[in-house]
């Protein structure tokens, strides 16, 4: 089959490699997101073009694939099929029908379930106990497309999006390979693939950096999801305040575990001390031993990993030796009550 690949990110080259080492599949052209104008010093990492350049394959990168000039490019490669993956651009009916029998999109979550640029990251956020990847029959509306394919793996404990999502991109070989394959055999007449359900359709909206913020009135269970979500982009931060120094330090936390376990009810939310999961008598698989705790507006939050700003990531035990917490540590609250995230 004559294909067509589209993406930026690094969700697609995994399933882009396997196209590439299948002899029967053709790839014709690599389309990807050019770099923004004008070109930032630091040029931002290009998976998909670095990948396409390394394996000597024609990239196209067009500011606009729905213009005239683009799609005129489109039809001259003459091709079956487009695969599409973290691309950034949605396509429009007339781009589709540029090839024979439109295009494929990878999308990372069991649709429609976490429809939108973030799927990892709501994945994680909403506390779902099972990820996925769902390939679509493309159509102009954001992943609204029929599945042709879908495959499902268990979250783990402490998972982050940036541990889960290449997991997921793996998981997408083989349920991409399969929705080419059904429509290899297609007569490009008849149904194919299982409609989605607009009843159950969550969205699943890029995060801002301003989303990393935590604010500790909210429950520590949602800030160790947010906790996990944000990484590694946007992060997570906080400023914590310690009456032995001046001013107070921003940090960012890295990894984080909660307990139903109410703090001291001296304590306001946002309030830190040190501890350790023996202490807490945590029943946990393995031993988190130095920790820091902080009252939340239900439950405690117990950070294991965190960053003071223009330092390096640290365990809680080093951090404590350098920064120790007395009485009246505490961090600070956003001056407006934060919102808890929720899909649209």
């Amino acid at each position: 089959m004559k294909i067509v690949v589209m993406g930026t990110g690094p969700f697609a080259v995994p399933t882009c490699q396997a196209l590439l080492d299948m002899p029967k599949h053709q790839i014709r052209l690599v389309v990807t997101r050019p770099l923004a104008e004008p070109r930032p010093k630091k040029l931002p990492p290009r998976p998909v073009f670095e990948w396409a350049t390394a394996a000597g394959l024609p990239i196209f990168e067009p500011q606009d694939i729905n213009d005239a000039s683009s799609m005129d490019r489109l039809r001259e490669i003459d091709a079956d099929l487009f695969f599409v993956c973290d691309y950034g651009q949605i396509l429009s009916q007339a781009c589709l029908f540029t090839t024979r029998l439109g295009g494929i999109n990878l999308h990372g979550s069991v649709l429609p379930r976490h429809r939108g640029a973030a799927p990892v990251q709501w994945t994680i956020l909403r506390g779902d106990a099972e990820a996925g990847v769902t390939v679509i029959h493309m159509t102009p509306k954001l992943d609204a497309g029929p599945s042709l394919a879908v495959a499902t793996t268990s979250v783990k404990t402490d998972e982050t999006s940036e541990q889960l999502e290449p997991r997921l991109a793996q998981l997408g070989v083989s349920a991409s390979l399969k929705a080419i394959e059904l429509l290899e055999h297609w007569d490009g007449h008849s149904e194919i693939g299982a409609l989605q359900d607009k009843a159950q359709v969550t969205r699943a909206p890029r995060f801002s950096k301003a989303d990393g913020q935590l604010d500790f009135r909210l429950p520590a269970d949602y800030l160790v999801r947010l906790i996990r979500a944000c990484q590694p982009w946007p992060g997570t931060f906080a400023e914590l305040h310690r009456p032995a120094a001046k001013g107070v330090m921003r940090v960012k936390l890295h990894a984080a575990r909660h307990t139903t376990l109410q703090s001291p009810a001296q304590l306001a939310p946002g309030d830190a001390w040190a501890t350790t999961s023996q202490q807490l008598q945590l029943d946990w698989p393995e031993p988190w031993d130095k920790l820091i705790a902080v009252a939340t507006g239900q439950g405690t939050l117990l950070i294991r990993s965190l960053q003071p700003a223009g330092k390096r990531e640290m365990q809680a035990e080093e951090f404590l030796r350098g920064y120790p917490l007395s009485s009246g540590c505490h961090f600070l609250l956003p001056e407006i009550q934060l919102p808890m995230l929720t899909e649209a």
